[in-house]
């Protein structure tokens, strides 16, 4: 008789591989003494991590697929490669001072690995967690969330001791073991491993009773709104994000030292808003989750806005990037939620494709538009404006599944 898995160890080896490539967050430790070292300017070698967001999600709607074809243990073996070799190339890259080889390795194969590791666990522990979605999503996620916490003060330590070439070839080489040892641990469960129980408990959860494909969710209006809303969600935060500290001294008369401690805050409700949001939407529904970020998200922009004592606008923002956090939690669970768990991994993928593009768009529209008119009032309206979209969007989603119960496809 075969032995049944513990579905919380796979959970807490999913929990690993998102621990390390989350460390992508805390590329900012690198800036500076990579450009101190090789002489490029520092908004160059930003530029490698908005291109390893954008690998991570292009690359992750077809990791997603081979998530479904090959096994998550397969997808979390690539990803330890791509990501492990990416991170020990930017190490040569510093070394021998080539800004082209920079971008090709920390951007194009660590954003690969980025990719196809972000995607791997998620499809999979929803499938051990059917009755319990959100906390199961929010658990993998959250370790994403905090990564940067883990790794920047250990990357310090570790420039300061053997300098920044060798910190790389240390990391690449710790993410490669750790990661490639947690993939193996990472295994869909067999037909009728999950105790029938768990399974009888997850139907209520489905909002439509249907298990699609990831070509037959692609086609239906719901999965268009949903990549829309998380789109605005992204765009919103990580534009929020990209500038938190400038932000709140000229809008308030936070120090940058003050500033510089309420970044570390933000990292905290970025990571416990992945868990928090994600168990909450496990009682209360995903449909109403959603709708509930956007409307705070847009309450604390008007306090952004029209509040100018540090504190509270300092809580408005740690309240925001809770909702940051949240977005990628609570989506995966709504997409199960929605399109059933026959080709998850495929339709997360196609989801985060949304990420790549507000990776792109949130930051540069914040930053051009402060550079142009010398403020942040006007972005800050526009997130205002966009994210009251969103919010109308998920409220019509919710009357779709009140409604009807099922799907639509695009005209």
């Amino acid at each position: 008789m075969t032995k049944t898995r513990n579905r919380y160890g796979v959970a807490m080896a999913g929990v690993v591989l998102h621990l390390m490539i989350g460390g992508v967050y805390a590329w900012s430790v690198f800036t500076k003494p990579i450009s101190q070292q090789t002489g490029w300017r520092e908004t160059a070698v930003s530029f490698a991590f908005s291109l390893a967001i954008f690998f991570l999600g292009m690359s992750a709607a077809f990791m997603g697929r081979l998530v479904e074809k090959f096994g998550p243990t397969v997808t979390g073996t690539i990803a330890s490669i791509c990501y492990g070799s990416g991170i020990a190339l930017t190490g040569l890259a510093v070394q021998s001072h080539q800004l082209w080889l920079l971008y090709l390795a920390y951007g194009v194969i660590g954003g690969l690995g980025l990719g196809s590791g972000y995607v791997t666990p998620v499809s999979t522990i929803i499938r051990w967690f059917p009755d319990k979605r959100g906390l199961a999503t929010g658990l993998a996620i959250m370790g994403f969330g905090f990564a940067a916490l883990l790794t920047g003060p250990v990357a310090q330590k570790l420039m300061a001791t053997v300098g920044v070439a060798n910190t790389f070839y240390i990391l690449g080489a710790f993410y490669f073991l750790v990661m490639i040892v947690a993939a193996q641990f990472i295994k869909k469960p067999r037909p009728h491993e999950l105790p029938q129980a768990i399974a009888q408990n997850a139907q209520r959860l489905s909002l439509t009773g249907q298990e699609l494909t990831a070509n037959q969710a692609l086609r239906t209006r719901t999965f268009a709104f949903l990549w829309f809303m998380f789109f605005i969600n992204i765009t919103t935060g990580i534009g929020l994000v990209s500038a938190a500290s400038p932000m709140a001294q000229n809008m308030t008369t936070m120090t940058a030292s003050a500033a510089a401690v309420m970044v570390g805050i933000l990292g905290l409700f970025n990571g416990f808003g992945r868990l928090a949001w994600a168990t909450l939407s496990d009682y209360i529904g995903r449909p109403l989750t959603y709708s509930l970020i956007f409307i705070l998200d847009i309450a604390m922009l008007f306090v952004l806005l029209f509040f100018k004592t540090p504190f509270i606008f300092a809580l408005a923002l740690c309240l925001l990037l809770s909702c940051y956090g949240a977005g990628f939690s609570v989506i995966p669970a709504y997409l199960g939620d929605v399109f059933g768990t026959k080709q998850l991994g495929a339709i997360h993928g196609y989801i985060l494709t949304a990420w790549a593009a507000a990776g792109m768009v949130g930051p540069v529209l914040l930053s051009y538009t402060h550079q142009v008119l010398h403020n942040y009032y006007v972005t800050l309206v526009a997130f205002v404006i966009i994210d009251v979209v969103a919010m109308l969007v998920s409220v019509l989603i919710q009357r779709d599944f009140v409604g009807s119960k099922s799907t639509r496809e695009i005209d």
